[in-house]
């Protein structure tokens, strides 16, 4: 699902999600506050050889602390007629001194949502979050 490794300062959301992956149309959001403060970005990265997707958040804020960031794939299973279905939800949360993720999940054909927060320490109660909440990516 979601690796707990945390590399220092990660590099790109390439290498995080590993050889293939590229970044989407639409696929890098900033995460901010509701105040507009940014304390970092949340990718959306797809795999064309094997169908996988995969999410990232990244910090801008705060890199080196360990604080609570997540990342968040949301995946639509394909319609079957006369069925609702629920859609698959995979994510990485924790404290992490520079990103969470990544969240990897095979998405070929189907449509994806993505999300990602960041919060601060201490007195600063301020929750940032950014990505996608209408279904997108649906090829």
């Amino acid at each position: 699902m979601a690796s707990p490794a945390n590399a220092a300062a990660a590099a790109s959301p390439e290498s995080i999600c590993g050889s293939g992956f590229a970044r989407i149309t639409g696929g890098t959001q900033p995460v901010k506050t509701s105040s507009g403060r940014r304390y970092g970005t949340v990718y959306l990265l797809y795999n064309r050889s094997n169908g996988y997707n995969c999410v990232v958040t990244i910090k801008s804020s705060f890199v080196g602390t360990k604080t609570p960031v997540s990342a968040e794939l949301t995946v639509m299973p394909k319609p079957i007629k006369d069925t609702k279905q629920d859609p698959t939800v995979r994510r990485d949360k924790g404290n992490f001194k520079s990103y969470a993720g990544p969240v990897k999940y095979w998405a070929e054909g189907r449509c994806v949502k993505f999300w990602g927060t960041i919060k601060p320490l201490g007195h600063d109660p301020a929750v940032a979050s950014g990505g996608r909440q209408k279904w997108g990516n649906c090829g």
